[in-house]
C-alpha cells in the first residue's frame, strides 16, 4: 500500500511539473479562450524571451511565435499545404539563418485574439518548424504595438 501511495504521489508530482513548464514554454495558452473582438491582445514573454501564442490562418488553429524582424507571415511548405494555400512567385529571402529560396503568398485571414486582418502578405518556405508560424510585421504592422517589460500589447490602430 505504501509503494502505491508513493506512486500515486510521483504521477502526480509529474503532471504538476509538466503543467508548470508548458505554462513556462506558453504562458498564452489560454488567449483563444479570451478574444473580444477588436481589443487590445496582451501577451506574455515565455521563460525563453519570446512570444508565443494561439492564433488562426484561414480559419485553422496555429502557433504563432511574434518576430517584428520578419517582413512576412512566414510558414513552413508542409502547413501551406495542409492550409491549402497557393503558392506565389519564388524569391530569394534574406533570413537570420542567411539566404533561402521561398514563394510569396497572401493570406485570406490571419487572427490573434480578436484582431483580424484580411489579405496579409506572407512568405512559405522550407526550414521553419511544421509547429510555429512567424507573426512578421505583415500582420503586425497593421496594429499598435507597446512593449512594456515582459509584456506585449498588440491594439487595433488609434488606441
Amino acid at each position: 500500500m505504501l509503494v502505491l501511495c508513493w506512486i500515486v504521489l510521483l504521477a502526480l508530482a509529474m503532471l504538476w511539473f509538466r503543467d508548470l513548464e508548458e505554462r513556462r514554454r506558453d504562458p498564452n495558452a489560454d488567449l483563444a479562450n479570451l478574444t473580444v473582438d477588436q481589443q487590445p491582445v496582451h501577451l506574455r514573454r515565455n521563460a525563453y524571451g519570446h512570444f508565443v501564442a494561439p492564433g488562426e490562418i484561414e480559419g485553422h488553429a496555429v502557433t504563432f511565435l511574434v518576430d517584428t524582424g520578419a517582413t512576412y507571415v512566414s510558414l513552413s511548405r508542409s502547413l501551406a499545404d495542409r492550409l491549402a494555400l497557393e503558392p506565389g512567385p519564388v524569391v530569394t529571402f534574406t533570413t537570420a539563418n542567411g539566404r533561402v529560396d521561398g514563394h510569396l503568398a497572401t493570406l485570406d485571414s490571419v487572427r490573434l485574439g480578436g484582431l483580424e486582418a484580411h489579405r496579409v502578405p506572407g512568405s512559405i518556405h522550407d526550414g521553419l518548424d511544421d509547429d510555429t508560424v512567424l507573426l512578421g510585421m505583415s500582420f503586425l504592422g497593421r496594429f499598435a504595438i507597446r512593449l512594456n517589460g515582459d509584456e506585449m500589447i498588440i491594439s487595433p490602430p488609434g488606441r
